[in-house]
């Protein structure tokens, strides 16, 4: 199946490159202060339903987690790369993360009170977007909140752009386009933050985080 392949080599590929991205991106909240504002604001509105679980899903080597749980949250990490689990594990033994799909996750109907998406859809073929967003959808209680991060098309016209990406291939979004399958859904945009590239940026992309709740 398509979304087999992608996953298999996606998972195959982080897996490599565990050691270095773990060693790049650990300390990658310490220079953003507009993403660690709008993972404060997640925080505060998940928190503000209850100590209810949330999932980040493409968590990685686990630090993004980790500022997540030094938040409040009761949070855990799910990722398809072994190796970005064992390296999470690790570092912070103290949290729970789990080796799973994003497209077929071992969560309940409705068991979550949040999600974070952190650039973790930019390896996903067009065609399983739907999919993937619908499985975000069914894991969400009523009143829960969704935070996706992803990359931004330059031209709102075209609801996604593959480029250059030094793991897997990869597609950026067109927010609208993201906007109205999450609505589809059943989540409705909270709020939209995006960050235009700077100068000393490798990639010359617009950088968008949605906040969504499910009705």
């Amino acid at each position: 199946m398509v979304e087999h392949d992608a996953l298999s080599a996606t998972r195959d590929a982080y897996d490599a490159a565990a050691p270095t991205y773990a060693q790049l991106f650990r300390d990658e909240l310490r220079d953003r202060p507009l993403d660690r504002a709008i993972l404060g604001a997640f925080a505060e509105v998940v928190g503000a339903n209850g100590d209810g679980q949330v999932a980040d899903l493409g968590c990685g080597p686990g630090h993004v987690t980790a500022h997540l749980a030094e938040l409040g949250l009761t949070v855990f990490g799910i990722d398809a790369s072994p190796s970005m689990i064992e390296l999470a594990r690790d570092a912070h033994p103290d949290l729970r993360f789990d080796v799973g799909s994003m497209t077929a996750l071992d969560v309940a109907d409705g068991e979550l009170a949040g999600i974070l998406s952190r650039w973790s859809v930019i390896h996903t073929p067009p065609p399983e977007l739907p999919a993937l967003v619908a499985e975000f959808g069914r894991v969400l209680a009523p009143g829960g909140h969704l935070l996706i991060g992803f990359s931004a098309t330059d031209d709102a016209s075209h609801p996604t752009q593959e480029f250059d990406h030094a793991v897997a291939p990869a597609y950026r979004w067109a927010p609208d386009h993201l906007a109205a399958l999450l609505r589809a859904s059943g989540l409705a945009e909270v709020a939209r933050m995006v960050r235009e590239p700077q100068p000393t940026d490798r990639r010359q992309f617009q950088e968008v985080q949605l906040l969504a709740r499910k009705a």
